[in-house]
């Protein structure tokens, strides 16, 4: 072999680098920081990240401009999809209660470096989400004084016409992020509180606002003479429907909480389920007493709520709808604001990003370091950047953690569950039956013991008929399955989008082309449900696998088809940056390298109490430590 190429074996071991999996079973209860967050604090952190601004400015801008009064199908339907991702989020949040949402599920399913690409797009939404809402925040603030703060901002200090930064500086937005900072720094139990009050606020408005809207109704506005209930068809109400589901991103703070969450296990499937529910109980009930008030086409997009009311003569109760958006958008800024350095941390107590960001403040328990420099960041972006170019972000990195969550619960369900290891105090170890009786003697020689089937492994019951699916090594199947499913879906997908007219096929071959991707697609789940999953008795699952995340797994795909090119261009140059960063850091300093580490020996004791194995502990330990084997001993 040429001098200076790697070799074939030290190409394997680097790509083997590539795909370690972080053990499941390393997800304990154990952690530095604070448990002290109920499934009510949960639920109120998922209703604050979703019922936002998009309330108060998405519902009317979807009415007016893309549905009309039909909005109310386009939130249920997106209220249905987000589900299915919610679902997956609910399922791996009770398994894995750890900080880290999808980075941690993708690491412990799919392997590091997609866990830290997840990561790494994770970071980079929170940082413009925050950004975005606090922008939000203050323009909303400036119109209420009619725009007197930024023509100030103007005079002062000059308009920029320069590519990629804002028209002026946005001091508002800026203060208002160090001040969400600041709460946030001080601990869970201050930021549950401060997100408690600021949602009871804004709960009692979204209240205010149906009970009014519905004394205030006429339903001559969803007559024919105003252009009907859904004036745009059914591709109105399916553009609407690929809108609105932005509204619901916001409960994987739910499952990013869970490390803090003292029964993680029933309180992150619980409030990750009422959460939605009453997301989409307010975006539903809001958009229908708004197109029924007033025409859907004489809406103001901008503030369609407060405008409402004023047509109808009760322009005071645009100072309470003003009121509860702030409240609102203050909680969607401080839950985003909460989550972002909790992954941070996760990635750097896992090694793939900078040590530093690991460390938890002794008094508040809470990821300090991560607080104060993304916080900066975000604020530098608020304050200087043009948004407007950078918000389609937002869209590609939740729809592909959404993706990469669905794909890794199809993952696990099909792996053999871990050993377990040795239990906690908590879970005392189930006590083991005795055979003292001649009877129980008698039923002991009686029965034949049969193993369940592993996970993984074809369903006894369909072996006859499936028997070449057994034939192949273990796993293999069940691998290729996946692949084809992801694969299937991503063609189905450019098909569904795209159409025969940028495909340029005739219409024969697109209808050909779509029955050959849905044969494939079905086939591949059907291979899936033919084989055994893992049943867990203690932790929420998700009904209906492989279905309901291979439909998320599809729909998510549909959605990121449908988002610009440029949205691609840049997402692929924020990937090489983040390519950079692991491969020059997080590699080397991944926790699963230093257990490859050579001169480490595994040692396991194995203790005996009273005859029995009682627990198995696994040590790692240089050479020069493992003690030596007593020959004495038997």
């Amino acid at each position: 072999m040429a001098s200076g190429l790697p070799s074939t074996a030290g190409l394997a071991r680097f790509c083997q680098k590539l795909k370690r999996l972080k053990p499941l079973e390393e997800a304990t209860m154990e952690t530095s920081l604070q448990r002290c967050l109920s499934a009510l604090d949960l639920t109120l952190l998922g209703v604050g990240s979703m019922v936002g601004s998009g309330l108060y400015v998405l519902t009317g801008t979807v009415a007016k401009e893309i549905t009309g009064p039909a909005v109310i199908v386009s939130f249920t339907v997106a209220a249905v999809a987000s589900l299915l991702a919610a679902l997956c989020y609910a399922e791996f949040g009770a398994r894995v209660p750890r900080t880290g949402s999808a980075y941690l599920f993708t690491y412990v399913s799919m392997g590091e470096l997609w866990a830290f690409l997840i990561g790494w797009n994770l970071v980079l939404e929170y940082v413009i989400a925050g950004a975005a809402v606090a922008r939000a925040w203050s323009g909303y603030l400036d119109a209420m004084f009619d725009h007197h703060i930024r023509n100030f901002t103007e005079a002062h200090v000059g308009i920029w016409q320069v590519p990629l930064l804002a028209r002026y500086p946005d001091f508002l937005a800026a203060g208002i992020l160090l001040l969400a900072s600041t709460f946030v720094s001080c601990g869970a139990r201050v930021s549950s509180w401060l997100n408690h009050t600021l949602s009871a606020i804004s709960m009692v408005v979204i209240l205010f606002i149906i009970i009014l809207g519905f004394v205030l109704a006429r339903s001559h506005n969803w007559s024919k003479e105003e252009g009907g209930f859904a004036p745009f068809g059914f591709s109105g109400i399916m553009a609407g429907t690929a809108t609105c589901f932005y509204a619901f991103v916001g409960f994987d703070v739910i499952a990013a909480s869970s490390e803090e969450a003292r029964n993680p296990k029933r309180a992150v499937p619980l409030a990750i389920a009422i959460s939605l529910g009453l997301a989409a109980s307010a975006y539903i009930l809001v958009s229908t007493v708004l197109t029924l008030m007033v025409p859907w086409h004489s809406l103001d997009p901008n503030s369609a709520l407060a405008d409402a009311f004023y047509q109808r003569g009760y322009s005071w109760a645009g100072y309470l709808v003003a009121t509860g958006s702030i409240c609102a958008m203050t909680t969607v800024l401080l839950n985003g604001l909460f989550c972002l350095p909790r992954i941070i941390y996760a990635m750097a107590a896992d090694g793939l990003f900078f040590q530093a960001f690991a460390y938890v403040h002794p008094r508040t328990q809470v990821p300090l370091v991560g607080i104060l420099v993304f916080g900066v960041l975000t604020v530098l972006v608020a304050l200087l950047l043009d948004l407007e170019a950078l918000v389609q972000f937002l869209s590609i990195g939740t729809l592909l953690a959404y993706t990469f969550v669905a794909i890794s619960i199809i993952v696990l369900r099909f792996q053999k569950a871990p050993l377990s290891s040795s239990p906690s105090p908590a879970s005392p170890r189930p006590a083991a039956k005795e055979y003292n009786s001649f009877s129980d003697h008698i039923e002991l020689v009686g029965t034949e013991q049969v193993p369940a089937p592993e996970p993984g492994q074809l369903r006894p019951a369909l072996r006859p008929y499936l028997g070449f699916l057994d034939r192949c090594s273990p796993g293999v199947a069940v691998a290729s399955a996946i692949c084809v499913l992801v694969a299937s879906a991503i063609t189905l997908g450019c098909v569904l989008i795209f159409g025969d007219s940028a495909l340029h096929l005739p219409r024969w071959g697109y209808i050909l082309l779509l029955l050959l991707c849905s044969i494939m697609f079905l086939l591949s789940l059907l291979v899936l449900g033919a084989h055994q999953q893992q049943r867990q008795q203690d932790t929420f699952q998700i009904p209906m696998v492989p279905l309901i995340p291979a439909l998320s797994i599809l729909l998510n795909i549909c959605l990121m088809l449908k988002l610009s090119y440029l949205t691609w261009v840049r997402f692929s140059i924020w990937l090489l940056v983040g390519l950079l960063v692991y491969f020059g850091y997080g590699i080397w300093h991944s926790k699963e390298n230093q257990r490859e580490l050579p001169g480490l020996t595994i040692t396991h004791y194995v203790v005996f109490s009273s005859g029995s194995l009682e627990e198995t502990v696994q040590v790692v330990q240089p050479p020069s430590q493992v003690p030596a084997q007593d020959p004495s001993s038997p």
